[in-house]
């Protein structure tokens, strides 16, 4: 088998419908918008608020306990204040306010998000969405922030969204996450809302703590990304998955050859968690169906279950979806079969 194939088999098609004059029609979020049932929703309130003006000027340890004092919540849950370790928690937030490095990371961070109201509609735009599909939703307390990668990217209860936005300066930051370059990919001003959407999916995607099977763990993947998507009808699949457009075209044109992997190996109902790491987890690529097939495939796989289910089930809520934890009705209910 030739693995050069794998990213360049589907150019083909590709150039042969531009021959053909059809680029008017446009069928995916690059050109237009997925459907939207939630177009029309009501707004709801949101109130993002940034601390880092707030936070680096803090200069003393009893101005790091006022600044505590101002935003409980936030201390709270993502500060993780304690009144056991609360002097040595203020003396902390002073040397990071003070760092040089640190302030000159908080000077590009505001550089890379200048416009605080186009931010501020991103994420009401989720939550809109969010309340839609689910009236429950309380839109919570939602804060911006610096942390220089010492808490969370986004952090999001019922009571609180922080979203550290250092994390999201991108590759002209003069310092950036310790992480590999495969997954720094995500993090951008764009690749914000796609994981803020896909932390909010975690409240609502139920899952069994007994199910451990590869099957389990791509649908559950699957239905996480899916709502993911429905927050942001006009967000590609591209920034949603943090793939390339090369690796997205190596993907569509060989979904038959990568779900053929996983039956012809037996994958889906493997529970060792090795394995099930090395087609769900971060992985730079998966050189087990080739060497061009990006990481997290099988949640790329799960993605397309969800996808064929609720084509094949249109009257489905999504509030249904994401309680459904049986992975194996999903997959027969989806009849999911792609066509080589």
């Amino acid at each position: 088998m030739n693995t050069n194939n794998f990213a360049w088999r589907h150019w083909l098609p590709i150039f042969l419908v531009f021959g053909l004059g059809l680029t008017a029609c446009k069928s995916g979020p690059a050109e237009g918008c997925r459907p939207d049932a939630a177009q029309d929703a009501a707004p709801v309130p949101v109130r993002l608020q940034h601390l880092e003006p707030t936070f680096f000027r803090l200069h003393t340890p009893a101005e790091a306990v006022q600044f505590m004092n101002a935003h409980p919540i936030f201390a709270r849950y993502y500060l993780q204040r304690q009144p056991a370790t609360e002097q040595e928690l203020a003396k902390g937030l002073v040397q990071l306010a003070t760092n040089l490095a640190l302030q000159q990371l908080g000077r590009e961070t505001a550089a890379a998000f200048p416009d605080s109201a186009g931010l501020k509609q991103e994420v009401s735009e989720i939550f809109r969405r969010v309340h839609y599909y689910f009236p429950d939703f309380r839109v919570p307390a939602s804060y911006t922030y610096v942390s220089g990668f010492l808490a969370k990217d986004i952090y999001v209860n019922d009571s609180l969204l922080v979203v550290s936005l250092d994390w999201f300066v991108g590759p002209k930051a003069s310092k950036r996450p310790d992480l590999p370059q495969y997954m720094l990919r995500r993090y951008t001003p764009r690749g914000l809302p796609s994981l803020l959407a896909q932390d909010v999916a975690s409240k609502y995607n139920k899952h069994e703590l007994t199910a451990n099977t590869m099957l389990d763990a791509m649908v559950h993947a699957g239905k996480t990304l899916y709502f993911a998507s429905q927050m942001l009808p006009c967000t590609p699949d591209s920034v949603l998955l943090g793939y390339t457009g090369r690796e997205m075209l190596g993907l569509q044109g060989n979904e038959a050859r990568v779900w053929g992997h996983f039956l012809e190996n037996n994958l889906l109902y493997s529970t060792t968690p090795f394995l099930v790491q090395k087609y769900v987890g971060e992985r730079p690529n998966v050189p087990e169906i080739d060497k061009t097939c990006p990481g997290r495939v099988g949640q790329w796989v799960g993605l397309q279950i969800i996808r064929k289910y609720v084509a094949e089930h249109p009257n489905v809520t999504l509030s249904r979806l994401m309680a459904e934890t049986n992975a194996q009705r999903l997959l027969n209910d989806s009849h999911y079969r792609p066509k080589k």
